[in-house]
């Protein structure tokens, strides 16, 4: 029961009340005009789902659909140009020209192809699953007599009325009609689509507030007017009809697809926008086709390898229609062991131009087996075991979550090993949603001696004990001169007493009290009110009631040094926006003092003090600056007394400014509370840390030593980003920092004013002003990158990627150690991504955790999904899924050195064994005089790529490590350092026998000379692959003649006896492979690479030599530009610096 009269006194809160800048009055704006033109024509009728033919809620991130299929992975598969080459070669292997039987041409290319699709079925099937899981969740459901039923998302239809309960997300675009607060306000986190952990708040119409009981919306009947489906996540334009009156909505009443209710019991809400209409799914594109850059490559060899299979056609074709036209002499036929009595044209004298030209087709057929058939499979085969070792690989396990990495396709295996440019999203990617109250400044003295993340990493030789975790969550703040009410003690503790006070009053928060123990849990918009008010709490100000007016607090008096309750009845709240950079609220203390708290930005904050509250000002500002060198957020804290006059004339101008309908009402209100958040008296700063994920500083510094560029896209104010920056070691104190951003007060009263289009124009001039002085800076330093970051807003970016800016824009940007987006859209980051990825030439990776980041993901050569809390459907569109973001620098130093190098050595020797094998059977077809004649039984040729070949080069691709786990995280060259392998290129029945072995031998030795990491299962594969020949040759040729044919008995009668075919195959394979062996040798000696350097120093037992090690790290490492690494290198010229420059 008490729980329930404590929920039902929490309904009864009209919070909209205690909010001034926020108001359930309608107005209309300009826009509301256009209702019912072009690009505003929607009409739902709530309640009626049926009256409307809109598409329905199913949301899809499946590549294919059961239709799709077939043609679209047919399509995939016969791109690749070899695979599209050889469906010609079976084509024409149904006709006399063929060289061989037709069966023995299509059976390998219908097992490559089959094996491929299969394989893209299954991960797409997986992807289905997913899908399932999320439309198939459920929601109440008006079902038209006052009951609610739960339906699942699929089935939701525009016009439907909803119920939402707390904590469950959206699944569709809602109006919001009511909530369990009587005045219809809710809290939303829309951190899945625009970064942002704050909570928004959102309220209804004041027509439907009285709508709070499911029995309410019997008779309901409504009709709504808005704009077509569209990707703007923050504009919406409508109107209510409701009992024959027009009711204006704004985005106020939006309620998106991917938010999730916070802090509110449930609201009920109409479907607008369903599915692919939804705002959320807009910002979305299509599953793309991705193929790597070693495979687009590996096209273009194969075209280099068709050319050179045409151009050996063309000359055997010339030489043979030379040949034929000669070979009738004195009426007797020179070649007639070939039986042209049999042929009608190939060998006819009499039209040797012809024969040519059916040679030539003969030709292109029998010089296929240049081309390695078996390629594209064994690499698919390769790349899905490749993906489980990702998969199992306990180093990148989450504990905590029981979360392993999961590669969804295996398709960008070796692109992890190619990447140039990391683009991440913040909130849940970088930062694990945890604030920390970890420092502060009073009256000019700085409190705290807790050490962050970046603290500890530019320790320049301090060493700092390991941050213990906080027993309080959101509370690390260590310092015994104020903890444990020690602070009545220091000298200014009237100051303390009011700065706490602030703290532990100037809030939103709810308090929530557990039944069972007492405790009281806070429930804030964002996480820095949280940890601000348990700050409060654990420093002797205790936060426990809130009523309509009212909140309470248990404060430790100075004078008795005991706790007391007492009670500040709240007048107003000025919420906080990112225009205002503050939020105060109005109180009347116990005393009757009318108090007015407020905390902000120190951008917006020391202008607004007085003259007599500037005392600390000095040394507040320097500790500012060092808590945000320390990677920290920082808020100014001030306050003022206001007089009743005062009061009294502000209390009557808000109120005609909330109750204005004109389109500037937000103008006013701005304009009222201008003058009251002015003559402050400055209390202090805090400094809290947005907790990065563990691990994220260390791996953004390994990356950068790599020489990968990370670009940070965030939905988030450009203050927070800028923090993590410094978090993160993405930004130094020493950087200069281009912004650009179209928040100045110029640009505000510009747009206030003239026309839309006129005002466009001028802020497009004005980005390409910013963008054009920012190259100039970066001109003018010598091109030294090192000293620049670029940050830029979303407004400013949405004209720098217009296609006449966007390359210019690039320059920039590219030109600067780091860069930053703020405030970014779903569509601008998958904007800025594409053009990263065409305007640069690099490999692109994106990482994402939320629904925002799934254009981006997309968009990028490489996407990670973040598997945390939130965000399951950035996964769901991304390639591979893992749950912290350092797991990325095992993924990509690791994993992706490992992957790009076997798929390069493995396509080297794919080339390298079918070019040796091509060229015998050129030479043979030299040696007949060109008369198509194959070396080899056709099941020699079908099965040297299949049975005979194959496998050891799988095995290479799957088990080979040039160097150690360990080492390629110390050493961050070897993810980008170049590797070049070459392979070295080297008649019927006995002859083709005898070189068929040879050329086996070949491969297989070629291949123990490229691995660099033998396990039992490339042995066995290697010698086992040729054992599998000569039991082949042996079971093969013991079969009757009719089977066989001229394989009957070659080995054991012909080839095993002799000791000319051993002989050869010995000399054969020494002369072949001494050369390769000769230059590997000579070059691990006195040329070697880093790799090379490393395994050196590993085998002559250097690898625990200090001094060694240091040699090899300095000679290797790149100069970082970002990281710890900088940041140290930074700090210590600026000691030796200052050193030089001393007495």
């Amino acid at each position: 029961m008490a729980g329930g009269e404590r929920k039902r006194r929490r309904r009864k809160l009209q919070l909209s009340k205690l909010f001034t800048l926020s108001s359930a009055k309608a107005c209309f704006k300009p826009a509301h005009s256009q209702i019912g033109r072009t690009g505003f024509s929607r009409v739902v009728y709530c309640n009626q789902p049926e009256s409307a033919d809109y598409c329905d809620n199913y949301v899809r991130t499946t590549k294919y659909t059961l239709a799709s299929f077939l043609p679209k992975s047919l399509f995939e598969q016969f791109r690749r140009v070899a695979n599209f080459y050889f469906l010609v070669v079976g084509i024409l292997s149904f006709t006399p020209l063929a060289p061989y039987t037709a069966v023995s041409a299509i059976v390998p290319l219908t097992f490559v192809i089959l094996a491929t699709m299969v394989k893209e079925g299954v991960e797409d099937w997986r992807r289905k699953q997913q899908d399932i899981e999320v439309n198939g969740r459920n929601v109440g459901v008006h079902q038209g007599n006052g009951h609610f039923d739960l339906k699942e998302w699929k089935t939701l239809r525009v016009g439907d009325i909803l119920k939402v309960e707390k904590n469950d997300f959206f699944p569709a675009d809602l109006v919001l009609l009511s909530s369990s607060y009587e005045d219809a306000v809710c809290y939303v986190e829309t951190m899945n689509l625009d970064g942002e952990t704050n909570l928004k708040l959102k309220q209804g119409l004041e027509v439907t507030m009285s709508l709070r009981e499911e029995v309410d919306f019997r008779d309901f009947d409504a009709f709504i007017k808005c704009e077509d489906p569209n990707a703007n996540l923050y504009s919406f334009v409508g109107t209510m009809e409701l009992k024959g009156e027009k009711h204006p909505h704004s985005p106020q009443q939006l309620l998106l697809r991917g938010s999730k209710l916070r802090n509110t019991d449930y609201i009920y809400g109409a479907v607008i926008f369903t599915g692919p209409d939804t705002k959320v799914v807009q910002n979305s594109t299509e599953p793309p086709s991705k193929r790597s850059m070693i495979e687009r490559k590996m096209d273009k060899i194969i075209y280099l390898m068709f050319l050179m299979v045409v151009s050996l056609a063309f000359l055997g074709a010339i030489l043979f229609g030379i040949t034929t036209r000669e070979d009738y002499q004195n009426g007797v036929m020179t070649r007639w062991y070939l039986k042209p009595d049999d042929s009608t044209v190939f060998f006819d004298p009499q039209r040797a131009p012809l024969a040519a030209v059916c040679h030539f087709l003969s030709a292109l057929m029998l010089n296929s087996y240049f081309i390695p058939i078996s390629l594209y499979v064994s690499i698919e085969i390769v790349k899905v075991l490749q993906s489980i070792f990702i998969n199992k690989d306990i180093h990148m396990y989450y504990e905590e979550a029981d979360k392993p990495a999961l590669a969804r396709t295996s398709n960008l295996n070796e692109e992890l090993g190619q990447v140039g440019t990391v683009l991440s999203d913040k909130t849940g990617t970088l930062t694990c949603n945890s604030m920390e109250f970890v420092k502060c400044s009073i009256a000019g003295r700085a409190y705290g001696r807790g050490v962050t993340e970046v603290e500890m990493a530019v320790g320049n030789g301090i060493e700092y004990a390991v941050a213990a975790e906080p027993v309080v969550k959101g509370f690390n703040f260590r310092d015994e001169r104020i903890m444990n009410g020690n602070w009545v003690k220091e000298r200014d503790a009237d100051v303390i007493q009011k700065f706490l006070r602030l703290l532990a009053v100037c809030h939103t928060v709810i308090p929530e009290v557990n039944e069972d123990t007492g405790k009281i849990s806070y429930e804030a918009e964002s996480p820095d009110e949280a940890a601000f008010v348990i700050a409060a709490r654990e420093l002797g100000f205790e936060f426990f009631i809130r009523t309509q007016t009212t909140v309470s607090v248990r404060e430790l008096d100075v004078a008795t040094g005991g706790r007391v309750e007492r009670m500040y009845k709240v007048l107003n709240v000025l919420e906080f926006s990112s225009a205002r950079k503050r939020m105060s609220v109005i109180v009347r203390d116990e005393d009757g003092k009318l108090l007015l708290l407020c905390k902000g930005a120190d951008s917006v904050m020391f202008e607004r003090l007085s003259g007599n509250g500037r005392e600390y000002e000095e040394e507040t500002r320097d500790h500012v600056n060092e808590y945000a060198d320390a990677g920290l957020r920082t808020l100014i804290l001030a306050y003022r007394e206001l007089d009743e006059n005062e009061y009294e004339v502000f209390t009557e101008r808000i109120g005609e400014a909330k109750s204005s309908v004109s389109a500037d009402r937000e103008a006013l209100i701005d304009e009222v509370t201008e003058k009251i958040e002015k003559d402050l008296i400055l209390l202090g700063a805090t400094a809290v840390e947005d907790k990065l994920q563990n691990g994220v500083p260390d791996c953004i510094d390994k990356l950068a030593q790599a020489g990968i560029k990370i670009w940070v896209l965030t939905g988030d104010k450009m203050e927070t980003a800028i923090n993590i920056g410094f978090a993160c070691s993405l930004l130094r104190r020493d950087m200069k920092q281009i912004i650009i951003n179209l928040e100045t007060p110029e640009i505000q009263q510009l747009e206030k004013s003239g026309e839309k289009d006129v005002i466009a124009e001028a802020l497009k001039e004005n980005v390409l002003r910013q963008i054009t002085n920012g190259k100039v800076q970066l001109k003018a330093s010598g091109g030294n990158s090192k000293a620049f970051a670029l940050i830029i807003d979303g407004k400013s970016l949405a004209y720098a990627l217009e296609d006449d800016m966007k390359y210019i824009f690039l320059e920039l940007a590219t030109g600067c150690a780091s860069v930053i987006c703020c405030r970014s859209s779903p569509k601008q980051k998958a904007l800025v991504t594409r053009l990263v990825k065409t305007g640069s030439g690099q490999t692109t990776l994106a990482i994402g955790d939320g629904a925002n980041d799934v254009g981006m993901l997309q968009e990028a050569d490489i996407g990670v999904g973040i598997s945390g809390v939130e965000g399951m459907q950035a996964v769901m569109s991304s390639g591979i899924a893992i749950a912290q973001f350092r797991y990325l620098e095992r993924l990509l130093l690791v994993h992706g050195h490992w992957c790009y190098r076997r798929i390069s050595k493995m396509i080297c020797y794919f080339f390298y064994k079918n070019i040796t094998f091509g060229f015998t059977l050129f030479l043979y077809e030299a040696y007949t005089s060109f008369s198509t004649t194959p070396a080899y039984n056709d099941w020699y040729l079908s099965l040297y790529s299949v049975l005979f070949s194959s496998l050891p080069v799988i095995c290479l691709g799957i088990f080979d490590q040039d160097v150690s786990a360990l080492f390629c995280l110390k050493f961050p060259v070897l993810y980008q350092e170049a590797f070049n392998h070459q392979g070295k290129p080297a008649g019927r029945d006995i002859f083709g026998g005898t070189m068929y072995t040879c050329v086996v031998w070949v491969v297989s030795l070629q291949m123990v000379l490229t691995i660099s990491y033998f396990t039992v299962i490339q042995h066995l594969v290697v010698w086992g692959s040729v054992v599998v020949w000569y039991l082949f040759l042996t079971v093969y040729g013991s079969l009757p003649p009719r089977v066989s044919t001229d394989a009957y008995m070659v080995f054991l009668e012909a080839l095993a006896p002799s000791p000319s075919y051993w002989i050869t195959t010995l000399f054969v394979v020494m002369a072949t492979m001494m050369p390769f062996f000769i230059f590997s040798a000579i070059q691990m000696q006195f040329f070697p690479m880093s790799h090379g350097t490393i395994k050196l120093l590993k085998y002559e037992d250097q690898c625990n030599d200090p001094g060694e090690l240091e040699l090899v790290r300095q000679a290797s490492v790149r100069p970082a530009l970002v990281g710890f690494t900088a940041r140290i290198e930074a700090i210590k010229r600026s000691v030796m610096r200052s050193r030089q420059t001393g007495p």
